[in-house]
């Protein structure tokens, strides 16, 4: 993953921040979105973007565009700094491959518990019927 590549895709918007924070609040515009087009994108091969497109398909637009935002802090750098490492990390997250499931035999004594079981419900449905003379 080419990280510098990747932050000349990157668009951010600032935007008024909710909550409270005075009269300072009303003037200041510390939220910042991030916007990044996973179609438009030359960081990522057509396989890298398919496995993007299904690990984050909840979080894409329909125009398969990435938008994360972050209001943590006052200070308008730092979200931008926020808001890149969690683009990152998610990029990261979601391109790591799935393990293949390895098959496992059951063990001896499961084995021997399950024919145990099977042994005690015959015996006790054997012992329902009426006695053969």
């Amino acid at each position: 993953m080419n990280k510098d590549l990747l932050r000349n895709e990157l668009t951010f918007k600032a935007t008024r921040s909710s909550g409270p924070g005075g009269q300072h609040v009303n003037k200041t515009s510390t939220r910042i979105e991030l916007y990044w087009s996973l179609e438009n994108s030359l960081a990522f091969s057509e396989d890298q973007k398919v496995r993007l497109r299904e690990k984050l398909y909840n979080r894409l637009t329909k125009e398969q565009i990435l938008i994360l935002a972050s209001e943590q802090t006052r200070s308008q750098f730092k979200n931008k700094e926020h808001v890149i490492k969690r683009f990152f990390k998610l990029l990261e997250e979601a391109l790591i491959p799935p393990k293949k499931r390895k098959k496992s035999k059951p063990t001896y004594a499961s084995k021997e518990k399950r024919l145990q079981s099977k042994k005690q419900h015959a015996e006790k449905k054997a012992s329902r019927k009426k006695p053969d003379f």
